[in-house]
């Protein structure tokens, strides 16, 4: 059987590692504020799925071709399921699991218990787990949130703040559309407490939520109905 061809006189896993330098070296030209192990990580997704899709029969290549429009959606579900299962390991604190079992059904999921994930939280890279974050100085830089005005959101907790070391604290970019915190975030804040663990719930697929992002319904002002699911998740 015939396979999309990679270049002579590499393996497969060349291949991969290949897509991975060039993915890497795009996204550090693309995006300066971008943290390293993230540009790795999604080098590495890049190169796997490029080298995988050298690997199908040009009948499946023939019908990738004709869903491109459905590219980015299918693509956006399989990272959030991806990452879903990376801080599910984390959480239990092994690699060993079957990624096809848990990935196949990530969004019929329900978190772990509240009470057991918080501090657990506080010992993780918050890029682990968090997303793009960024400080102040990105934030003033690039979103134009004048720093006074973030220090008023955090006060008021309309914006997730996370701490990083000592006194600083880093703001998960996400949760900014046009240059101010969605809404339902002071919510959500006020029902589950720990700002680590809240945004860990808006951030992955919730059993309250028929396996929805709490933060893509909030970008989307379906607040009501996930400040109601933050009630149902949260601490009793």
């Amino acid at each position: 059987m015939n396979r999309f061809p990679i270049p002579t006189g590499i393996t497969q896993d060349d291949f991969a590692a290949m897509v991975a330098e060039h993915v890497e070296r795009a996204l550090a030209r693309y995006d300066e504020a971008i943290n390293k192990p993230t540009m790795v990580s999604v080098g590495k997704i890049a190169g796997s799925i490029a080298s995988a899709v050298t690997l199908l029969s040009p009948k499946h290549q023939r019908a990738i071709d004709t869903i491109h429009a459905d590219l980015p959606g299918l693509a956006s579900k399989f990272v959030r399921a991806l990452a879903a299962e990376a801080a599910r390991r984390g959480e239990a604190g092994t690699a060993t699991s079957s990624p096809a079992a848990s990935l196949a059904d990530v969004d019929g999921r329900a978190l772990p218990s509240p009470r057991n994930q918080s501090d657990d939280l506080e010992s993780m890279l918050i890029e682990d787990w968090a997303g793009r974050v960024a400080g102040s100085t990105y934030l003033e830089d690039n979103l134009h949130i004048a720093r006074s005005t973030l220090h008023r959101w955090q006060r008021r907790g309309d914006v997730v703040a996370l701490r990083k070391g000592g006194r600083k604290h880093v703001f998960p970019l996400a949760q900014f559309v046009d240059g101010r915190p969605v809404a339902g975030i002071s919510g959500v804040l006020s029902l589950i407490g720990n700002p680590r663990l809240a945004w860990l719930w808006m951030t992955r697929p919730a059993a309250e939520l028929d396996g929805r992002m709490p933060i893509d319904l909030l970008r989307q002002d379906q607040v009501d109905e996930v400040v109601e699911a933050a009630r149902v998740f949260a601490p009793g």
